[in-house]
């Protein structure tokens, strides 16, 4: 076998080719995936999270290397992924892996090896683009793109280079079980790396004036009827190289997952601090022993104080002596979930609360992760979880929404929730998912009169909206459960016209 070389560099034999057959059958469903995919120029797998897209994506570059037309296979994922693909690589198949990451010097020589499987992280991708243009001019490479809706963003650098690079790829697979992670524009430049704008249109702009999910869709049904209409339409446009099953239509027998909605109040000084913050606008902090005025006039900080105080106050001034009005429910919570001798995951946007439940839960040994502990720590965390003592994880979906499996626990309480739909569904499925055995509980605590009620609308209106897009409801469908009432909801809580 032949292969190029990147300049100054011998050209490098494989003595012993791999052994390019699985370790495991696949469900009927990963087999008809790979059939759909493995012989286009490019292709869309949009399964649902947890119906092993790993799995399929590890059968097509067996596939693709036995039949000689690819030389290497690329899987491009996030960083606190790559390892979960090297260990996923070595249960599934007999390949051999290579790493590239931030180390310039050890990728010199992963660039020049025979090596048929890479696996590397989206930011590498930038940092060695340069590299990335040599080596794809140097061989027949397949690129497979885990997670592909970290490109959603059309005019950020990291998604211009993956269009710089796409062009030079022989075939290209993204994969994500959530391509509308947010609004329906998302899914534009996912699909825009893959055919260059032959199915969705050549403008973001346009694209995205037509499939925006926004407030003034409330009040005026001639806009909705267009904006329906037309996101209802986008599958169709792109059905000839996009696959994807739900749990529901891969029949998958998975246990029952139920949604529990908790209700509370706020504590009464929680319930002060809110509505002066409401009124007043400004808002005084003491993080870390300084004190600071903080103004809120802005409508996004606004959002964002109100959540803060909602979820935790003392985040916000560590001289506050009341808890949030969630606190006493989620204490009973954990508490009926321990004795019912079961593990949970504690979801949270923020570090803070991180940290203050997992001390606050030490006598279940909680362990935690989040963005502020090294990948080694987040490991030992999963791990004790897993196979320790550990009856809780207090996590944030930020850090541990994709990659894990814990179905070591059946319940998942969300303690608080940002405006991210991907979030809410990536991290509710790292219980419900293939191996799980127990019924699954979803916990959302809320309380009443806040903003965590916009919120909830908020996601509601999204999922239903990205389930259209997705093909897992009709049109009419979408019409019977659609909620445009966010706008008005929020317009009450902030006291604005607009």
């Amino acid at each position: 076998m032949k292969w190029g070389y990147i300049k100054n560099m011998k050209k490098i034999k494989i003595v012993n080719e791999p052994k390019y057959e699985s370790k495991f059958n696949s469900f009927i469903y990963q087999e008809q995936a790979v059939d759909f995919v493995k012989d286009l120029e490019y292709g869309a797998i949009f399964h649902e999270q947890g119906l092993g897209k790993t799995k399929i994506a590890l059968d097509l570059a067996i596939y693709w290397l036995s039949e000689k037309d690819i030389d290497t296979v690329l899987i491009v994922t996030k960083k606190g992924l790559v390892k979960n693909w090297e260990e996923e690589t070595r249960i599934h198949s007999y390949l051999k892996t290579k790493v590239l990451d931030n180390n310039r010097n050890s990728n010199y020589y992963v660039f020049n090896s025979p090596t048929k499987l890479i696996i590397t992280n989206f930011e590498t991708i930038s940092m060695e683009l340069k590299r990335f243009k040599l080596f794809l001019k140097s061989r027949n490479v397949a690129v497979i793109i885990d997670e592909s809706a970290k490109l959603k963003n059309p005019d950020s650098k990291l998604t211009k280079n993956f269009f710089e690079l796409s062009p030079l790829f022989k075939k290209k697979i993204i994969m994500t079980g959530t391509p509308v992670a947010n609004r329906p524009y998302d899914i534009w430049a996912q699909i825009f790396f893959l055919d260059g704008g032959k199915s969705l249109g050549n403008s973001f702009k346009e694209f995205k004036s037509k499939s925006d999910l926004t407030n003034k869709l409330a009040k005026n049904s001639e806009k909705r009827e267009e904006f329906e209409n037309f996101i209802s339409q986008i599958f169709t446009k792109i059905n000839d190289f996009s696959i994807r099953e739900t749990k529901k239509s891969a029949n998958i027998t998975l246990p029952e997952k139920k949604y529990i909605n908790i209700w509370t109040m706020f504590s009464p000084g929680q319930k002060e601090l809110y509505d002066k913050l409401r009124k007043e606008l400004i808002l005084e902090l003491k993080i870390d022993n300084k004190k600071s005025i903080d103004d809120v006039s802005s409508v996004l900080k606004r959002i964002l104080r109100l959540e803060q105080i909602t979820s935790n106050p003392r985040m916000l001034n560590e001289d506050i002596t009341y808890s949030s009005g969630k606190e006493q429910e989620l204490d009973s919570l954990v508490k009926q979930i321990i004795n019912r001798d079961e593990k949970v995951i504690i979801w949270t946007n923020y570090i803070y609360n991180v940290n203050y439940f997992c001390e606050k839960y030490k006598k279940y040994n909680a362990v935690k992760i989040s963005g502020s502990i090294s990948t080694d720590d987040r490991n030992n965390s999963v791990k004790e979880f897993k196979t320790g003592n550990s009856k809780v994880l207090i996590a944030t979906p930020q850090s541990a929404k994709e990659g894990l499996t814990l179905t070591v626990a059946n319940n998942a309480i969300f303690y608080d929730r940002g405006f991210s739909l991907d979030d809410y569904l990536q991290a509710q499925d790292r219980i419900h998912r293939i191996s799980q055995t127990k019924k699954c509980n979803i916990y959302n605590i809320m309380i009443r009169g806040s903003i965590d009620e916009w919120i909830h609308r908020l996601l509601l209106s999204k999922e239903k909206a990205a389930a259209l897009v997705q093909n897992d409801i009709s049109k009419g469908e979408y019409k019977n459960v659609a909620d445009y009432s966010y706008e008005e909801l929020i317009k009450k809580i902030l006291e604005v016209e607009e």
